[in-house]
């Protein structure tokens, strides 16, 4: 970075770093600092006639300075919040050097910097819970100016709030906006409740491959890279689902992962073309078990987040409370478009979609028919938890079929306020079948639908020693986040979303 590209704020702040290093301070000392408490720990537990918290040592931003004299308050943030100190200057000066008061703190300082902090709690006379400062450390200098952000009885006000800077610089969005970082803290506490459920069901977590010949597992278009040392092409996975199964295969009872996937598809609210996808797999269960397992899954992490089953999603509230409304999707399509489809072809459905005014491509087959119908007039109704079931055989190449009718298949897809949430089958464990399935897709793909499946022989093959009766499940975190925190954007719970290169940035 040239020195022509610094603002007037920022050529100060490396005056005052070359000034510290002049006065022999180094500004990004050791690493090591033996913090033994936090803000919210002295906030919780600090008892005043039990004189506990005299020997507080805390380290954080330095988010605000009163300098009045020979006295100054200050507010320090931590990872946990804000916490008010008070720096004396014959306090963290005792000798006649008065240089780290005067200068160093008054001066050279500015807020960002992280300091260090060595002393006690007490109430001021105002009674506002304090830190006293006996010795002040700095610990790293901030060298950028934080958005200016004020904050009154724990609300935030004159925010970092440009989405295009938040997201490109989520690391300044972390440390003004705690209720971004309280996000993600949610988001950390949805992936723990989930493994402690599925461990507590025994099963086991696993990793499976992300670079895959065959993109299988869904039907989306996949991202192609180049295995150099192989001299082949590879694809990002967009489903960890046929490693999972295979595994089944192999005698495991149940495996799950937490898996990075990747869509090359468009990019709105609520789709990223990376995003992190839960399977997991157990033998011997069906989707409609996979129904129950999910309604006790998705109630337990209500309850771990909010303490209640009702969760407030934009200007709805949801209730996670079991059990949730089961509706065969074409059931949902003749009560919400009018229509009923069951038993048409190809081209009555085509007929139909033109009819509804219903978007469709040339290379719908029965399945994106049924599909589009579904997505323009079913969709948006269904805001409490809804598990949509019985799909065609032709919406599910990889779905069992149903036990009462050949034509559907054994798949429920949960909706929540109009989105999907989850996908499950009660999995095809026929080989023939299944490469017959696999042989429809790529007729599809034939016929210019670039999401249509590859036949994946070694899959066939693992089938063929024999794949006991599983059921499986797909859950998107992302959006479960959303749900769970009341996000508006997928971009709001990803840390680094995807962003088109902008300068140097």
């Amino acid at each position: 970075m040239s020195i022509m590209d610094l603002n007037e704020q920022e050529l100060f702040r490396r005056e005052s770093l070359a000034k510290l290093r002049e006065l022999g301070i180094e500004p990004y000392p050791a690493p090591l600092y033996p913090i033994n408490t936090s803000a919210a720990q002295i906030k919780a537990e600090f008892d005043e006639a039990a004189g506990n918290f005299q020997d507080v040592v805390i380290a954080g931003r330095i988010m605000s300075r009163r300098i009045m004299g020979a006295a100054s308050f200050g507010e320090l943030q931590d990872e946990t919040g804000r916490i008010q100190v008070y720096i004396n200057r014959d306090e963290i000066c005792p000798g006649e050097d008065k240089t780290m008061y005067n200068t160093v703190w008054k001066k050279l300082l500015d807020i960002g910097d992280i300091i260090g902090i060595k002393g006690f709690a007490f109430i001021t006379k105002t009674g506002q819970l304090s830190v006293h400062a006996k010795e002040l450390t700095l610990l790293s200098k901030s060298l950028r100016v934080l958005p200016i952000v004020k904050e009154k009885d724990g609300e935030v006000f004159d925010a970092f709030s440009d989405p295009e800077l938040k997201y490109r610089q989520r690391y300044v969005d972390l440390i003004v906006n705690p209720q971004v970082r309280d996000t993600f803290i949610k988001r950390s506490q949805i992936v723990a409740t989930m493994r402690e459920y599925f461990n507590e069901a025994g099963c086991l977590e696993v990793e499976t491959p992300i670079l895959q010949s065959i993109p299988g597992g869904a039907t989306a278009r996949p991202f192609i890279t180049h295995h150099n040392a192989l001299d082949i092409p590879l694809y990002l996975r967009i489903a960890n689902e046929l490693y999972l199964k295979r595994l089944i295969v192999g005698g495991y009872h149940g495996v799950y992962e937490f898996a990075k996937d990747f869509r090359n598809e468009g990019m709105d609210k609520t789709h990223n073309p990376e995003f992190t996808c839960m399977e997991i797999y157990v033998a011997y269960k069906d989707y409609i078990w996979m129904m129950e397992f999910v309604e006790k899954l998705l109630e337990k992490i209500a309850l771990k987040l909010h303490g209640k089953t009702e969760v407030t999603i934009g200007d709805k509230q949801v209730d996670f409370k079991p059990p949730f409304r089961r509706l065969p999707i074409l059931e949902a399509i003749k009560e919400y478009a009018g229509v009923d489809v069951a038993g048409m072809d190809e081209d009555q459905l085509r007929t139909t979609c033109k009819q509804l005014h219903v978007e469709i491509d040339e290379s719908f087959g029965k399945g994106k028919l049924i599909d589009a119908i579904f997505g323009e007039y079913c969709e948006h109704h269904l805001t409490q938890p809804t598990f949509i079931t019985d799909y065609p055989v032709e919406m599910s190449p990889l779905t069992k079929r149903h036990r009462e009718n050949p034509e559907l298949t054994e798949r429920f897809e949960l909706f929540v306020c109009g989105k999907e949430l989850a996908n499950a089958y009660s999995e095809l464990n026929d080989p023939i079948d299944q490469y017959e399935r696999f042989q429809d897709q790529v007729k599809l793909k034939d016929k210019g639908d670039d999401e249509a499946m590859f036949i994946d022989m070694d899959f066939v093959r693992a089938l063929e020693y024999g794949m006991p009766p599983t059921s499986g499940l797909g859950m998107g975190i992302d959006r479960l986040t959303m749900f769970m925190t009341n996000s508006p954007t997928i971009q709001d719970v990803l840390f680094f979303p995807q962003m088109r290169p902008k300068n140097n940035q």
